[in-house]
């Protein structure tokens, strides 16, 4: 006979934000009214996000309605650009290299959940983007992935396993379909 999902036992209790519930508070206030807006201006998102513990390299590009987490789990490399609607749920680490393009509406999701237990456990890993990785409009990097240097996951696509270097991926699950070549 086949289990059944328990949700009154969930119990994320071992997951620790890594901030008081103070500064989670705060930070979840800044974030909804300032970093998710619709107002101009990098500066002062890169000036709030390192208010809040994040690394943010020089000439980082931050577009209006960008959702993070939790700043202080955030590196970010230089020249890097993040694009409208762009969400980083980080419960893990998020390190994101220089010269990176994470387009619109793209997710960088830390989190998920055990299936396979009846309490439907939550899982946690880090994302590791490279120095010049492209993540595509609307594309989603899952848990414990590391995208390897310059490469692309293309529009739509789901990287659930990490992205060798120089390799473009479409698909979901994402699979290679063919190298990626810069011209000088």
């Amino acid at each position: 006979m086949q289990g059944q999902t328990r949700h009154a036992h969930f119990n994320n209790r071992w997951y620790q934000p890594g901030r008081n519930a103070v500064v989670r508070a705060l930070w979840h206030s800044c974030n909804s009214f300032f970093l998710m807006s619709f107002l101009p201006g990098n500066a002062w998102r890169r000036a709030l996000l390192r208010l809040f513990g994040a690394s943010i390299g020089k000439g980082v590009v931050i577009k209006p309605r960008v959702n993070v987490k939790y700043p202080w789990n955030l590196s970010i490399g230089e020249h890097s650009w993040l694009g409208e609607g762009v969400w980083i749920d980080n419960l893990g680490k998020v390190q994101i290299g220089s010269n990176c393009c994470i387009s619109q509406g793209a997710l960088l999701l830390c989190g998920n959940h055990n299936y396979r237990k009846s309490t439907f456990d939550l899982m946690v890993g880090d994302i590791t983007l490279e120095n010049g990785v492209w993540v595509g409009a609307k594309a989603m990097v899952c848990p414990g992935v590391t995208c390897h240097s310059h490469a692309v996951l293309s529009a739509g696509s789901v990287a659930t396993h990490n992205l060798e270097a120089y390799t473009i991926y479409s698909g979901n699950p994402a699979a290679a379909v063919r190298e990626r070549k810069i011209e000088a």
